[in-house]
């Protein structure tokens, strides 16, 4: 019971004592009156919100951390009896989410909309909404609310930084110059066309060729020159430290600008996703088979593909994925090593000391991959977690190391391994 409820109650129980003790039927009429106006608004609360609908309407369902989501809210007045005001309240979990306003005096079977621009500052999946319709009596005793639950949600990519310099893994042969050597596997590098021959397994009948020639037509294909890069991701919770949460003071003009630069998360896993999903773009742009590993609650396994769309399947991953693992990192290797094609370049990005690195690389060395770590220097996010090192970290390893510490520019740290 909010405090004008309360006056108007005391009013009418004085009221009525007064007529009671005097007799007077002006007061009487003052209890009759202050009651019948707690009844009133009461009931005119209870109404209020009739009719009323909400939409909100994003024309987009992925973005990126940097971009903007604009959304449009549409209040819908389906009565003919106006309102005079009505709250909207976006209750939505998306970190900085804008779109909260009050409306006055919506007429009947009118529609109001607004525009919305809310900076997104973090990865994941989040419902847009629920949103909360509040009003109250033209008195002001009673308020009332109405939840309307999410209807659509957004999925928010990882940030990436630009890479130029990050070496590129050496082929099958060198320079990864075309092979020109006919397989009888399916590969992506078409080599040509030729007559069905028996024996020809039928997936590979080229069928456009076929109804123009009058006659079956199969393809041929060559081996990729350029070895395949994959990317093993290191997801146990016991080895991550930082805060997740991005702290962004945003200026109002900047929510105009298409993109804007977001400092880099205080969280040793946040800054692996983010190195993560850079050199994804990095390789794919490159035009390099991309493949992807790793396990949190569930595994994430993507066999190496390239193009636009292997990028969106591995970012829509790493929007999601939590550091919430419990598998170390080369018993992730020993599992799922089977899956990489002999050659492959393997990135390790884990925050593992420096023995277990050695042990995950001499399994991946004797396997005939090509190893390449980026430690994340977790320590560095957390100096009194006491995290162990393991072996110094000054030794000479036989593979390209990088580390990434706490507050660098990770353009500038994959430029050049130290190691």
């Amino acid at each position: 019971m909010n405090r004008s409820q309360k006056v108007v109650i005391f009013l009418f129980v004085a009221s009525f004592l007064g007529g009671v003790i005097s007799g007077a039927s002006f007061y009487y009429h003052l209890a009759y009156f202050w009651g019948g106006l707690f009844l009133f608004a009461w009931i005119h609360s209870r109404l209020v919100l009739q009719g009323l609908d909400l939409n909100r309407i994003s024309r987009i369902h992925r973005s990126q951390v940097g971009l903007n989501l604009e959304e449009r809210f549409e209040l819908i007045n389906h009565s003919r009896i106006p309102h005079l005001w009505v709250a909207i309240k976006n209750d939505s979990p998306l970190p900085d989410s804008k779109g909260s306003k009050v409306i006055g005096l919506i007429k009947g079977n009118e529609t109001r909309s607004y525009l919305v621009r809310t900076r997104l500052i973090q990865r994941g999946l989040f419902p847009l909404g629920d949103t909360i319709l509040s009003s109250g009596d033209i008195f002001g005793l009673f308020q009332v609310q109405r939840r309307l639950p999410a209807r659509d949600s957004i999925l928010v990519f990882p940030m990436t930084v630009d890479i130029r310099d990050f070496p590129s893994p050496a082929g099958t042969l060198p320079g990864g110059e075309a092979m020109r050597r006919r397989t009888q596997q399916i590969t992506a590098n078409a080599a040509g066309v030729r007559d069905y021959l028996p024996g020809d397994p039928f997936n590979r009948i080229h069928w456009l060729s076929s109804a123009r020639q009058n006659r079956l037509i199969v393809k041929e294909f060559e081996l990729d020159p350029l070895a395949e890069v994959w990317m093993i991701f290191d997801a146990d919770k016991q080895l991550h430290r930082g805060e997740a949460r991005i702290q962004v003071q945003l200026n109002p003009r900047e929510l105009w600008k298409r993109r804007v630069n977001i400092p880099m998360p205080s969280s040793s896993f946040e800054v692996q996703v983010v190195a993560c999903a850079s050199l994804i773009k990095y390789f794919l742009e490159k035009k390099r088979s991309v493949g992807f590993i790793a396990r949190d609650r569930n595994l994430h396994l993507f066999s190496a593909e390239k193009g636009s769309r292997q990028f969106i399947k591995i970012m829509e991953s790493l929007a999601i994925i939590e550091p919430e693992g419990s598998l170390p990192i080369q018993n992730l290797v020993e599992n799922q090593a089977k899956f990489i094609p002999t050659g492959s370049t393997v990135i390790l990005l884990s925050p593992a000391t420096y023995e277990s690195i050695l042990q995950t690389t001499y399994i991946l060395g004797r396997r005939g991959y090509h190893p390449l770590v980026i430690r994340i220097a977790a320590e560095t996010y957390d100096p009194d977690a006491q995290l162990p090192i393991g072996l110094s970290p000054e030794q000479n390893f036989n593979f390209p190391v990088y580390i990434i510490h706490k507050g660098d520019e990770l353009t500038q740290v994959l430029r050049k391994s130290v190691y």
